[in-house]
């Protein structure tokens, strides 16, 4: 079909383009970067407890071991926000993955967990805002009608993430290995090959990333406009498989206020977060952050123990010991024997497989709704989610029984699902000017309070787990209710039809 209208605004020649094969495309140069990402931050819950016996950590040294990748995403987010919004999103994601892949490979030849931490601090900032800036490329070229859910699915393979980096584990730390390094004075044995296996996505994503193309609305917005209108055509052909010359559209308009263009490094990355500090954004720039900050701090925490917590359970399942509660399992093994711990630091093969199970379940749930967030609705659906697994945290300890308590867990961890959920308000309510900002600002907030997090949690394991558990789900549900004042999916597309007619 040949369209008369010779001016569009960037919305509708978006979705005139249509949704096929270009999407697909870019979903999975989208996974890519996501799965690179979390295998960069998240191989800290297996890396850690693996190199315990070598690096001779303390149990205060493996909690800050362990938060050390969200200080350094929360020390560079706000960084590349602002460099995505000024350089662009595909050529900062390209860097950010090339020097997580550097910073990540050389932490495998650490000789101290002083070391290790210090390049897995750089490796976190290098991939800080990645998980960002890549829901925005792909929101940018993905029609309005689609993008919700193909957001909320990027979450998936975040979630799946997990458990194959569990499976990952199982015959990397079983290799009977250990080659000399003289230089470093060090062993290259098993958790060092898995550092190294765990880095390598980071250099595929950027592979995959250089041949995809730039966001078109990035492009319109700084101004290039026959540049966004040529991807706006090559997508169209893409996914069509007609000549680019079919699509009839011959002028873009952005559609919503591009910004102001301000000189200078410091002037610019002042001109893209006061705004966001400022109404009418201020609101929703408060309750994402509040969002993100319980949503990372009370199950993001859980979610880098839970290794620790499978491992635990299978452990004393393997002994009988199974009429506990999964706080009792974690303290029969805190309170093993020092040398019977160091004979072996490989995790117990049947914990992960246990995680992968756990990682499958959730991120198999999140397709289901996700494919149901256009008829549910993003709110309530965040909400009932939130709420249910609060509830679920809070009776984790309720039983003795440890299948009934291994249930509670999985449907408390399921909450990790609003992750994506809430990501989705984040690339829709705010503008294209600042919206790679706000994305990694919230993420950031919530970040920063997954440090703290971490590091309560596993003290909190030791000295009083049940209130752990109470303390995390509890928080859970205050989430929850707090989600009632996110808008309605209802009121935000009004709102986007009205700025698109004011422009226009």
């Amino acid at each position: 079909m040949v369209v008369k209208t010779n001016t569009k605004t960037f919305e509708e020649a978006l979705y005139m383009t249509g949704f096929g094969r270009f999407n697909c495309l870019m979903m999975l140069v989208n996974i890519s970067v996501i799965l690179a990402m979390a295998f960069e931050v998240v191989s800290v819950a297996y890396l850690v407890p693996a190199s315990a016996c070598e690096l001779k950590t303390t149990n205060a040294q493996q909690g800050l071991m362990a938060g050390i990748p969200l200080m350094g995403i929360i020390a560079t987010s706000h960084f590349w926000g602002y460099l995505a919004d000024t350089r662009g999103r595909r050529k900062i994601l390209i860097v950010c993955m090339s020097l997580g892949f550097l910073a990540g490979s050389l932490s495998a030849l650490s000789p101290n967990w002083i070391m290790f931490s210090v390049l897995k601090f750089l490796s976190s900032c290098a991939v800080s805002g990645t998980y960002a800036l890549a829901l925005t490329l792909l929101s940018e070229c993905t029609p309005h009608h689609k993008r919700s859910i193909m957001v909320a699915l990027t979450s998936t393979i975040y979630l799946t993430s997990t458990g194959i980096m569990a499976v990952l584990t199982i015959p990397v730390l079983h290799l009977d290995m250990a080659y000399p390094i003289p230089y470093l004075n060090i062993d290259f044995i098993p958790w060092r090959l898995l550092t190294l296996v765990f880095a390598f996505p980071c250099a595929f994503a950027a592979l995959a990333l250089y041949f995809a193309f730039e966001s078109p609305r990035f492009l319109l917005r700084i101004g290039e406009e026959e540049k966004a209108l040529n991807i706006i055509k090559s997508i169209f052909s893409i996914n069509s498989g007609k000549s680019g010359d079919d699509f009839n559209v011959d002028s873009l308009i952005l559609g919503e206020d591009a910004g102001k263009f301000v000189k200078g490094m410091w002037a610019s990355l002042a001109a893209q977060t006061i705004p966001l500090l400022k109404p009418p954004l201020l609101k929703n720039t408060l309750l994402l952050g509040v969002l993100f900050t319980i949503i990372y701090f009370a199950l993001n925490s859980v979610l880098v123990w839970l290794p620790f917590i499978a491992d635990a359970m299978m452990k004393s399942i393997e002994k009988g010991d199974i009429n506990l509660t999964i706080c009792d399992m974690i303290r029969r093994v805190q309170n093993t024997p020092i040398e019977d711990v160091n004979q072996d630091c490989a995790l117990n093969e049947f914990g992960m497989i246990s995680v992968f199970i756990i990682s499958v379940m959730i991120a198999t749930f999140n397709v289901v709704l996700s494919t149901l967030i256009n008829k549910m609705g993003r709110k309530r659906l965040l909400v009932c989610v939130q709420l249910i697994a609060g509830v679920a945290g809070v009776c984790v300890n309720a039983s003795r029984m440890w299948t009934v308590s291994g249930a509670c867990l999985i449907v408390f961890l399921a909450g990790v699902l609003n992750f994506g959920f809430l990501s989705t308000f984040s690339v829709d309510i705010f503008p294209t000017s600042v919206k790679a900002m706000a994305v990694c600002l919230t993420l950031m907030v919530g970040r920063g309070s997954s440090v703290l997090g971490i590091s309560i949690l596993k003290n909190m394991f030791v000295t009083n787990c049940e209130l752990a558990f109470y303390l995390f789900g509890g928080l859970t549900v205050v989430g929850g209710l707090i989600g009632f004042l996110l808008p309605s999916d209802v009121k935000m597309v009004k709102n986007h039809k009205e700025d698109t007619k004011q422009e226009t």
